[in-house]
């Protein structure tokens, strides 16, 4: 289960990998209309995008292809949402993304770019790639300013499962040579 931040801890949040039980907490999200306003899909019931999403996060745990880790807020003991390292195919490049999604209650209050910025130095740190990539929708403000903040810029503009999205990209030496400033 290579890529996965089990064990993992922020100022305000531990990461684990997700399991079977968090079902019922994270059905909230498919039942959101919210959560997939910037992105074009057939949507099925709730339940049933739920389960396909768990199946393929434990197939990509099964296949080393990275999966998201579950974020659970310290001081509550919830979870809250998911953030990981993910292998994708973009362009026909295989790429490693770090990919995020918060439930509604705790967006816009920095979790994102938290576990975001956490992903990146354990990708950076463990050799993992040399670039990694966040696939953002075009419409999805509050995504891209995630990316920002976790020092990624725009590589490129592109179609990615039908949807016109931006691909935000930071390289391994610009993380490099920012950790020297510091």
């Amino acid at each position: 289960m290579k890529f996965l931040l089990n064990g993992v801890e922020t100022e305000r949040l531990y990461l684990r990998n997700i399991e079977e039980s968090d079902f019922d907490l994270w059905l909230s999200f498919f039942q959101d209309p919210n959560s997939f306003s910037h992105w074009k899909c057939d949507l099925q019931e709730p339940e049933i995008e739920c389960r396909n999403w768990y199946i393929k996060q434990f197939m990509r745990y099964e296949n080393d292809m990275g999966g998201m880790n579950a974020l659970v807020e310290k001081e509550s003991g919830k979870l809250i949402g998911h953030c990981g390292l993910l292998i994708q195919q973009v362009d026909d490049e295989e790429m490693m993304e770090i990919g995020y999604s918060l439930l509604s209650d705790y967006q816009n209050k920095g979790y994102a770019t938290e576990a975001a910025i956490k992903c990146k130095h354990h990708a950076f740190e463990n050799n993992f790639s040399d670039v990694l990539i966040s696939i953002i929708s075009l419409t999805n403000h509050a995504s891209a300013n995630v990316a920002r903040k976790n020092g990624m810029r725009i590589l490129k503009q592109t179609v990615y499962h039908d949807n016109p999205v931006n691909i935000f990209h930071i390289a391994k030496k610009d993380w490099q040579k920012d950790l020297l400033k510091l």
